[in-house]
């Protein structure tokens, strides 16, 4: 079994570990309703995606 030769430093230690932050998601204004979601994601509360209607509530007639 491996076993480390030294005891790793603090900052070789930190080092490594600079690259691993958490990152808020990125996030869209719709341009007509104004609500936040995610970019290159359907607005869920609309169903606009690109300023088309691509999700039609259930209760709307369909082509």
């Amino acid at each position: 079994m491996a076993v480390p030769k030294r005891k790793t430093s603090q900052g070789r230690r930190d080092r490594r570990r600079s690259h691993q932050a958490i990152t808020p998601p990125a996030l869209s204004v719709d341009q007509k309703t104004k609500s936040v979601h995610r970019p290159h994601h359907v607005d869920l509360r609309t169903g606009f995606y690109r300023g088309r209607q691509v999700l039609f509530d259930e209760n709307s007639e369909e082509e």
